[in-house]
């Protein structure tokens, strides 16, 4: 059983960033490729950004390319997700999920995250 905690959201105005962060609770993080998924209010959960297990591949959904970066470290157990140039339409509850592969869809992640709430303002 993996444990995920995700830390960092917040209430900040439109260009802002957010650091958020994914804390494992196994010590076989490593073999966990990581997911960062968001849902805003009425809307389906989706893909927002990942990472591989085995060579730190990243991917990311196209309207967050080049303001959001997700890394990990491994020794701490961590994924984090930078987000930079933030806009209100990032606004959300971010979720990490962790599973074999770096996948785009939610249903192939074995463990989940509570969420953290994002809320950007114009």
């Amino acid at each position: 059983q993996v444990q995920l905690v995700e830390s960092g959201g917040g209430l900040v105005q439109a260009g802002d960033s957010l650091r958020l962060s994914c804390a494992a609770s196994t010590r076989t993080f490593a073999w966990y490729s990581i997911g960062w998924f968001r849902q805003a209010p009425g809307k389906e959960r989706e893909f927002v950004a990942g990472i591989s297990r085995s060579d730190g591949s990243t991917h990311y959904e196209d309207s967050v390319k080049g303001r959001f970066t997700i890394s990990r470290d491994n020794a701490k157990n961590t994924v984090y997700l930078q987000m930079n140039s933030l806009k209100p339409e990032d606004t959300a509850v971010y979720y990490c999920a962790a599973g074999a592969r770096l996948e785009l869809t939610s249903s192939r992640y074995d463990y989940w995250g509570q969420g953290t709430q994002v809320t950007v303002s114009s």
